[in-house]
């Protein structure tokens, strides 16, 4: 599995002039999780049914986005406060999509210039793995582990 950067993603690292990290363009973002196959691209219009969308407090915050912590050795991390989001409805969780801080509501659907990551989710080997992909609507869906790795080549 790998993760699919937006070409919004991908241009804000290269024009950041070292001001946005990629912890930056992310924190306070949100990850919404749908059902199927992910699209071809982090570009292209979300497909299938929005099952569930995380945040650090569940939607119940002001600032509520999710945080990232503090990356060593190549690795970011998920921070507190814990990621969670209550399911919209029942399904079969297939892939997620992470948006950036800037504007999340308004870049869903096709864009060049949306700040976003792609990745599958399963319960093993995936970019997203859960406990379970079968959820229920009305559930808690909480998020324990969720890095973002640069490769050391």
């Amino acid at each position: 599995m790998a993760f699919r950067l937006s070409t919004g993603f991908r241009t804000a690292i290269l024009n950041s002039g070292g001001t946005n990290s990629v912890k930056d363009l992310l924190n306070n973002g949100w990850l919404d999780i749908y059902t199927g196959a992910q699209p071809v691209s982090a570009d292209y219009v979300e497909t299938g049914t929005k099952l569930v969308r995380i945040s650090s407090t569940s939607g119940a915050g002001t600032a509520d986005g999710v945080k990232f912590g503090t990356a060593a050795t190549g690795v970011l991390p998920l921070t507190t406060p814990t990621w969670q989001g209550q399911v919209l409805v029942t399904g079969v969780a297939g892939w997620f999509r992470l948006y950036g801080s800037s504007g999340t509501g308004g870049l869903a659907g096709t864009s060049g210039t949306a700040i976003r990551i792609d990745g599958a989710v399963g319960v093993a080997g995936a970019d997203l793995n859960l406990t379970h992909t079968s959820l229920d609507a009305g559930a808690v869906l909480t998020i324990n582990s969720f890095n973002i790795t640069e490769p050391a080549e």
